[in-house]
């Protein structure tokens, strides 16, 4: 099957494996599977072989069961290991009627429109009208983020090899760097793509918070900080980020 025609050609270093992954997803969960889509560098096409992860966003007909989630993991690992062109594989789990959730509008709808490119299956960003990006967007991303963060802290903490340690501070850095956005007010109008756009448009705003971000900035592309260092740094930051959301923008 021929990949669906997207704006920007994906870089050719990325094809196969883009082709192998979507084929071998298909095949696995055949109409459990309503559509696939791939979302982060690899769609932009400005991922960086070696070091890029490949990200996609499976919408499935249905809940799975304890034993088709485990075979979906054993999958997303034996592709990881057959294509180091990316660091990672990652999946992104989502069922049919929670995406067409009118109350998902502000988070699925702006995910699939503006974010996602199709691979397989309908296009659900279709469904929707072009977003204009706006605070409860932002929030309805990235609302998440003190317990994911938290949850990130735990296993990093517990984390038995070094390699896997730093993989797990690599994807908590990456969500503390796009978490800043939940500051972002209605007067803004750019909104970041890359995590240096997030960097950039959060240091702008909070200058003295810039060698902070500088550290997360670097530990999200090659993560190489101590365990303990880092764990303290998140938790900091996250704390400053909570109370400055909880304090809402400064008045004028």
């Amino acid at each position: 099957m021929p990949l669906t025609p997207l704006p920007t050609p994906l870089q050719p270093e990325f094809l196969p494996l883009v082709h192998a992954v979507r084929d071998r997803l298909v095949n696995a969960l055949g109409v459990r599977l309503h559509s696939l889509y791939l979302y982060g560098s690899v769609a932009r096409a400005t991922a960086q072989a070696g070091r890029s992860d490949l990200d996609l966003s499976l919408v499935l007909t249905g809940p799975l069961t304890p034993q088709e989630q485990q075979a979906l993991e054993r999958l997303r690992q034996q592709l990881q290991a057959r294509h180091p062109v990316v660091s990672k594989i990652d999946f992104d789990l989502g069922e049919l009627a929670q995406v067409l959730d009118p109350a998902q509008h502000d988070s699925w709808g702006y995910w699939l429109k503006h974010e996602c490119r199709c691979l397989h299956g309908e296009d659900l960003g279709a469904r929707f009208a072009l977003f204009t990006p706006s605070p409860a967007i932002a929030r309805a991303l990235n609302g998440d983020y003190v317990q994911t963060l938290c949850d990130y802290a735990l296993r990093i903490a517990q984390a038995g090899e070094p390699a896997e340690r730093l993989r797990l501070q690599k994807e908590a850095a990456r969500k503390l760097v796009r978490a800043t956005h939940v500051l972002r007010t209605e007067a803004d109008s750019h909104w970041p793509r890359s995590l240096e756009d997030y960097a950039a448009f959060f240091v702008q705003r909070h200058p003295d918070m810039a060698v902070q971000m500088d550290f997360f900035l670097v530990q999200a592309r090659d993560p190489d900080a101590d365990g303990s260092d880092f764990l303290h740094r998140l938790s900091t930051f996250t704390q400053w980020l909570q109370q400055c959301e909880q304090a809402g923008p400064p008045t004028p």
